[in-house]
């Protein structure tokens, strides 16, 4: 029709937008803070609902040790290192347990998650590959702060030890270390087990006799020249003797602070390589993403 009128053409010059980013382009720059944080209370609550078994059991189970080996070798007023038997053994069974549960943490977080079929909520969400790291990490350091705090009281009630601070900064620098690297042992665990049988095997085979061996119930001194350097080898051994240390100023790493200061920065050197070896595999998706 003649009077009809004709359609209006979109003028070329004016930009076509859209709604949604171009395709492979982030939307969230920088550190996801919300997602990081809600990943770490996640983790944290995850282990608070059953704090019994989590953070209490492992603290009276570790005071039995004390109770046993205390009784067994403490008594006629025994001392290592200047100190009553129990006060020596003490602060080893605390960042012991520390590590123990920082790594039980950890290693079961990525495997609940493939045994049960959940893992695509911690794989779907926007956060990186450091930030979901960071966020089950720090999840198993807190836990072994709680587990410790929990031992520190345990072990104050207990009559025969003293805990007396000599040296702070050890204490919160090993206690960090040790809960650093078993967070890291265990999500890289928890990255390679299939079913909780491998998580097992690594927690008996690798975890237990690491912490055993490592001088928490006694001084390398007292051993052969070959398993003292079996011992030096353990980097259990440095963060029991370096834990030590802040309570009681006295260690067997060797003569002097300056022993104690070298083992706490090659503890850090050491975790810093273990977190970038962590970080790889968890981006590589190995057994997690095939």
């Amino acid at each position: 029709m003649a009077d009809q009128a004709e359609p209006t053409e979109i003028p070329q010059s004016l930009p076509v937008t859209s709604a949604f980013s171009p395709y492979g382009e982030p939307v969230i720059t920088g550190v996801n803070t919300l997602g990081l944080w809600s990943l770490y209370l996640k983790e944290v609550r995850r282990f608070l609902k059953v704090q019994t078994q989590t953070i209490w059991g492992p603290a009276v189970s570790t005071l039995l040790f004390l109770v046993i080996f205390d009784v067994a070798l403490g008594r006629a007023g025994r001392e290592v290192l200047g100190v009553p038997f129990a006060s020596f053994i003490a602060p080893g069974l605390i960042v012991m347990a520390m590590m123990q549960n920082a790594f039980a943490n950890t290693s079961f977080s990525l495997l609940a998650g493939k045994i049960q079929g959940t893992i695509i909520d911690l794989l779907m969400p926007p956060l990186s590959v450091g930030e979901l790291m960071a966020g089950i990490v720090a999840a198993g350091i807190t836990r072994a702060f709680m587990v410790g705090a929990a031992m520190v009281v345990a072990v104050i009630l207990y009559p025969n030890v003293s805990l007396g601070v000599e040296h702070i900064w050890a204490i919160a620098w090993f206690g960090l270390m040790g809960a650093t690297m078993l967070s890291l042992f265990g999500l890289l665990t928890s990255i390679w087990a299939e079913k909780f049988d491998h998580n097992a095997a690594i927690t008996t085979l690798v975890v237990a006799p690491l912490a055993l061996l490592s001088g928490t119930f006694y001084t390398i001194d007292n051993l052969h020249g070959i398993f003292q350097t079996i011992s030096r080898a353990n980097p259990f051994f440095y963060v029991i003797s370096g834990f030590r240390y802040g309570f009681i100023g006295e260690s067997d790493i060797g003569s002097g602070t300056s022993a104690v200061v070298q083992a706490a920065i090659g503890l850090g050197v050491f975790n810093l390589a273990l977190a970038v070896i962590v970080y790889l595999v968890l981006k590589s998706g190995w057994k997690i993403k095939s």
